[in-house]
Order: structure tokens, then C-alpha cells, then sequence
């Protein structure tokens, strides 16, 4: 059976309702920068998530090819996943979407090596006749956060922030949107073929002991 992070990594991509609290060890993407709102109609952030899932596909499907990739393991391309800021604000405005800055990620096996990655923007860039200059392998070591599992359209994520900063808040932490730390949300829904009504996302956001 392919390796599936969803299924083994439970604590990290299938919380409960209720919010947590985990620290996140260091894991590597394939990864692309933007800005801008992510429902318009063919703008760069769908453009981004072809591009990842693109790279990602690349690198699953190597085993049918010439191309061997050391440590190579069959497994399920981990979800899409997305952190998102808007500049001057810690935890984002929902009703600025306008203002979003993000990095679009999918995570990468621990045999992607940055060699191997280069490889596969290489083959993907051929083959699909895609421009992946922008496409970048990016180490994320998130640390303590809060996290829970939001059901629901994207909109009503602030009522499931709301439940996630006062459980962090009565265990002693508090919001830490510094040094590059920023609001984490992992789709375990396609949007494409889900309601609204039914999204699952896990909603993550970094935290740190309430300072005195």
C-alpha cells in the first residue's frame, strides 16, 4: 500500500474539532510565493496550484520512468496546504482578500533531495510546457501551534480562530505571527467537488508561552 502521510501522521493532518495544542518538526515543500486574492477567476494563485501539483506529480509517478530516485517510496501526494499574512497585521483580515500574501505548499518526501527537485522541475517544465521558474523546495520548521479542524466554508474560519486563540490562551499561550510565523491552513477538501458546507481544512496557528 503507498505511504500515506494523512493516514500516518494523524496528529498533524487529522485533529479533532476541538483545538490542540502540537509542535510541528521541520518538513521540506515544493512551494510558491504570491499575493493577491485566491478566487479570481485564472489568477496566479490557481496558477500556482498547478504548478505544485505539477512538481508533485513528477515526483510520485518517477517510478515509471528511467529516473531513479534513491530511498524512492510509493505514496499518496500529501494535501495542498497554504500559509497566508497580509503585511502590517498579525492575524488576518478575511474580508481583505485583496491583501493576502501567501506561499502555496505540498509537502515533499524526505528522499526529495534538492538535486532530485531540480530534476523534477526540470521533467515537469518539459512535459507540461510550464514555466516552474518560480517553483522553490522550502524548509518550514513551524514549532508550537494551535490547531483544529474546521468544517465549513473558508469564510467562518474566524469562528473556529476564535475557539483556537481561547483554548491556547487558558493553557497559557498566546498568538506568535513573528519571524516569518503565519496562519496555516491544510485542504482536505477539493473545493471543486465539495460543498462548501462539508470543506475540511485544518486551521493552524503559531503560538508561544504568554509572556509577563
Amino acid at each position: 500500500m503507498p505511504f500515506d502521510y494523512k493516514k500516518e501522521y494523524r496528529e498533524y493532518y487529522l485533529p479533532k474539532k476541538k483545538p490542540s495544542i502540537v509542535t510541528i518538526p521541520p518538513m521540506y515543500f515544493a512551494s510558491v510565493c504570491g499575493q493577491g486574492d485566491p478566487n479570481e477567476e485564472n489568477g496566479v494563485y490557481k496558477e500556482a496550484i498547478g504548478k505544485l501539483y505539477a512538481v508533485a506529480y513528477t515526483i510520485k509517478m518517477s517510478k515509471k520512468g528511467t529516473h531513479h530516485m534513491e530511498g524512492y517510496f510509493d505514496y499518496i501526494v500529501p494535501p495542498l496546504e497554504g500559509f497566508w499574512w497580509q503585511e502590517g497585521i498579525g492575524e488576518i483580515d478575511f474580508s481583505d482578500k485583496a491583501g493576502f500574501r501567501w506561499i502555496s505548499v505540498i509537502r515533499l518526501p524526505d528522499f526529495v533531495t534538492e538535486e532530485e527537485f531540480g530534476w523534477a522541475l526540470n521533467e515537469a517544465a518539459s512535459k507540461k510546457q510550464l514555466d516552474l521558474s518560480d517553483v522553490r523546495i522550502l524548509r518550514i520548521d513551524e514549532g508550537l501551534c494551535v490547531q483544529c479542524l474546521h468544517t465549513g466554508p473558508y469564510d467562518l474560519e474566524p469562528e473556529t480562530i476564535r475557539e483556537m486563540d481561547a483554548f491556547a490562551r487558558g493553557m497559557g499561550y498566546e498568538p506568535d505571527f513573528e519571524n516569518g510565523r503565519h496562519h496555516h491552513e491544510i485542504y482536505l477538501s477539493d473545493p471543486r467537488r465539495t460543498g462548501p458546507e462539508k470543506l475540511k481544512t485544518v486551521i493552524r496557528h503559531p503560538i508561544r508561552q504568554k509572556r509577563d
